[in-house]
Order: structure tokens, then C-alpha cells, then sequence
């Protein structure tokens, strides 16, 4: 068995791995690239690898840097299966279509304004091409392993990142490797924590945060800070969030404060039609992330919900003090940057960053301290306050990957750390081999490496 490591190598987007036996290949994650414009570029860029001959692709979870090249994948000649938890499977519904739509629009936005470098740009792929795809998928539960193709076999894990996130454990008789995804935190005011690692000849680990330790404050008191400041100046609060996972825990939050007493009573509003969907596969998937049916739909009547584009727009118009919630996160498209530009330069107003924010986006930008941005052809002045929500991430920290590597049934042969950037995935692995002795390093994109069975010589 081997595994060749063709994406989120030495970064934290574009998640594909392929593994081989002898007469097998199976893709593990087939991922979008995010970020800098020499990263997204990657995508349009041919596999490197014929798609025809894969037997079998497999899904961590949801997210698109991990299933969002899935329709250009299928365009490109797979013709198989994509197996997936039932939760994966229903969040593709939601986020794969969205994104075909996005490419849609952002090729025609370029076309009609000539900001491509192409004469006539092209999306990757189209809601068409999105909704077809989904017939792939066939969700499965946790913790029962099935025969993915002749001669190999799959097991979910609980990940614990968003609904259906697993780790993946793939099985031969030539070895076995468990992939973490994207790993999730046992200390979320809500949901599941990880199962540990099942024994595996080697460990394909994530170092999103390998190099650094959460915070330890509550994400509610920060929340209740930001929001009562900026309604005290008569401002508003603007929250990018990924609209799977993040904006629905900020919902519970905002929830939490409200029934507390420990903010104004103010419009919480939420402004994007994906989470909006995706908030629907919570509700129905309630039960996997711990909460009960009554406190969902408690938080989801909070919630104002806006469901045009015409009421989203009205948003911007009403200048009373109210917290919304939008996205995309890292600010890179949807409605957000409409709010951005509406919202961003007024002093009385917050930009509160919910997330991760990766190199190259706006995002990051603002994080980093730059406040004039581009966006829609023009450059906005943000004279709105910056704040950052830091102790929300549903990344497990470097203190949290190793606790839960330690947990594993049996050591590795190995530990491959990847989805990170080059420092975090470097300290991660050192730290690995230093406190528990593993073998361990940071993969390189395009590498290659054996995996060899426990007990081999």
C-alpha cells in the first residue's frame, strides 16, 4: 500500500490523497483549493491522475477543501461511487450546488466585467454538473466497517468537526491507514468529541493548528463583549462565518447570551441561503451532534432569516444595531461582501472574524491589519472596528492532536502530518516523535510513501 499526498501538502486547502495496493486505487478527499490566486489556480489544472481508473473515492466530511473539486472529478471521467457518513452525504446537498452556482456566477461576473485574465471565463463546474454528482454518494454510519472494492475496506470515525466529519480508516491485506480529517475539539460548548484512533500501520494526521494552543476563554464572553461595545456606539455587528459548522454554533451562542440577559435584545439575523440549508441538516442530524431537537429549534426561532436577495439588501438600509451573520468566512464571495461594503466604513460598526483565515484572502487581510480592500471593482476603507472571535474554531489545537493521537489503540508505523502550513505541520510532527516516540514528518506535496504493515520487518 502507498499513499500519495496531491493536495493540502504544505497548506490547509485542497485535501486529496490517493491510495494504492497492488490492483486497487481509492481517493481519499477531493478538495478546492482556497486562498491566493495561485492557489485556486491549482484547480483548473488537469488531476494528476487519470479519474477513470480510481475504484473508489471516499469523503472526511463536507467542507469544500476536502469534497469541493467532487464535479470536475466526475467531469473528468469517474464513473464510481463516493462513499460518505449519511451527514456528509446530506451536507454535499447543500454545499456542493452552492458552489457550482457561485462558479456560475463568478465566471459570468468576470465575463461581463473583465476582470478574468481569460477572454471568456469559465467556472470549474455548474450547479448542473453539482446536482449530478450527487447520485454518487451512498452515506453510511460510524464505526461499522464495509467493503469499499474488492480487496479493501472502510471504517468511520466520529471526527467531531461538523456533522458526519470522520476519520477514515482504510484496510488491506497489503496495510491499513487512517486518515484524522479535519479533527475536531473535546472542549465545544456543544456536539461530540472525537473517538480515538483505531489501530493503523500509519496515521495521516491535520496540523491546521500544530504549532499553537485555543485559547482557553469563553467564546460567549467575547461575543457578549464585541456586541454590547458596538450597540453602545449605535453600531452593528457584521460576522463573516463558514455557513456550515461555525454560523450554526454562533447561532447557539447568540442564543445563550439572549436568554441570559447577557446582551441587548437585538435582530440576530442570518444572511446566507447555504446556511440557511445547512442549518436544515442540523436540524435533521440533531441527535449526532448532541443537541436535543427542543434546543435546536429554540435557536432557530431566535433567529431572523432572510430568504431574498431583495431582503438581504434591505439589511444594508436599516441602520438600527442588530448582530448578522453571512458568509463567506475567510470574505471571499457571497453575500457578505454586499455588507462589507455597506457596514465596513462606519466606525459605529464591528467586522467580528468567526474563523480561520487563510493566506491570501480578505479575511486574513483584515486580520493582519490592512484596512483598504478590494472588492466588486471597488476599494472599500474599512473604518469599522476589527475584532476576532479566536476560541471558536473547530480545529483541534497542537495539544489537543497530540492527546487524541495518544488515545490511538496501537502506535503507528508512522505519522504523515499534512493540512497545515509548512511551520505548524514541521513543530507538529517534531512533537509527535519527541513525546511519543512515532516516527514522524511533514509530507511534501506530490510525495509519495509506502505504507508498511505493523510487524513487517
Amino acid at each position: 500500500m502507498k499513499a500519495t499526498f496531491l493536495g493540502a501538502a504544505g497548506c490547509v486547502t485542497g485535501s486529496m490523497t490517493l491510495v494504492q495496493t497492488a490492483n486497487r486505487r481509492v481517493l481519499v478527499d477531493c478538495g478546492i483549493h482556497q486562498g491566493s490566486r495561485e492557489q485556486r489556480d491549482l484547480d483548473r489544472e488537469h488531476f494528476p491522475f487519470d479519474p477513470a481508473t480510481l475504484d473508489a473515492v471516499v469523503l472526511t466530511h463536507a467542507h469544500l477543501d476536502h469534497c469541493g473539486m467532487l464535479p470536475r472529478l466526475v467531469q473528468a471521467g469517474y464513473a464510481g461511487r463516493v462513499t460518505v457518513t449519511a451527514g456528509t452525504r446530506d451536507l454535499c446537498g447543500v454545499i456542493l450546488p452552492d458552489s457550482g452556482r457561485l462558479q456560475q456566477e463568478g465566471a459570468e461576473h468576470a465575463r461581463r466585467h473583465g476582470s478574468s485574465r481569460h477572454q471568456r471565463p469559465q467556472p470549474l463546474y455548474t450547479q448542473d454538473h453539482a446536482e449530478q454528482t450527487l447520485k454518487r454518494l451512498d452515506g453510511v454510519g460510524f464505526d461499522t466497517e464495509i467493503d469499499l472494492c474488492p480487496g479493501v475496506r472502510v471504517r468511520f470515525l466520529q471526527a467531531a468537526h461538523i456533522v458526519g466529519s470522520a476519520s477514515v480508516l482504510l484496510s488491506s491485506d497489503e496495510g491499513s491507514i487512517l486518515f484524522s480529517g479535519d479533527m475536531g475539539r473535546d472542549d465545544r460548548p456543544i456536539g461530540p468529541s472525537p473517538d480515538p484512533p483505531a489501530a493503523a500501520d500509519a496515521i495521516v494526521l491535520e496540523s491546521t493548528y500544530g504549532d499553537r494552543l485555543h485559547e482557553r476563554s469563553d467564546p460567549a464572553d467575547t461575543l457578549a463583549d464585541v456586541i454590547s461595545r458596538t450597540t453602545a456606539r449605535g453600531g452593528s455587528v457584521l460576522v463573516p462565518a463558514f455557513a456550515v459548522g461555525r454560523t450554526q454554533m454562533l447561532m447557539y451562542l447568540l442564543y445563550q447570551l439572549r436568554r441570559e440577559g447577557r446582551i441587548p435584545f437585538l435582530p440576530v439575523w442570518m444572511d446566507s441561503p447555504m446556511a440557511q440549508r445547512a442549518t436544515e441538516v442540523y436540524r435533521r442530524h440533531a441527535p449526532l451532534v448532541g443537541v436535543p431537537h427542543e434546543l435546536v429549534e429554540d435557536v432557530v426561532r431566535m433567529t431572523s432569516i432572510s430568504t431574498t436577495p431583495d431582503e438581504s439588501r434591505a439589511l444594508d438600509r436599516d441602520k438600527q444595531p442588530k448582530v448578522l451573520v453571512s458568509a463567506s468566512g475567510m470574505l471571499e464571495g457571497g453575500r457578505v461582501l454586499h455588507h462589507l461594503l455597506a457596514m465596513g466604513g462606519s466606525p459605529r460598526n464591528t467586522i467580528l472574524l468567526s474563523g480561520y483565515q487563510a493566506p491570501g484572502t480578505r479575511g486574513a487581510a483584515l486580520a493582519d491589519g490592512e484596512r483598504y480592500l478590494k472588492l466588486h471593482g471597488k476599494e472599500l476603507h474599512v473604518r469599522a472596528e476589527v475584532a476576532a472571535l479566536t476560541t471558536l474554531s473547530a480545529h483541534a489545537d497542537q495539544g489537543q492532536l497530540l492527546a487524541w493521537l495518544a488515545r490511538a489503540e496501537a502506535p503507528p508505523r508512522q505519522v504523515l502530518v499534512n493540512h497545515g502550513q509548512p511551520e505548524p505541520a514541521a513543530t507538529l510532527a517534531r512533537l509527535v516523535t519527541e513525546r511519543l516516540g512515532w516516527p514522524a514528518h511533514a509530507v511534501q506535496a506530490g510525495e509519495q510513501v509506502q505504507i508498511e504493515p505493523r510487524g513487517s520487518a
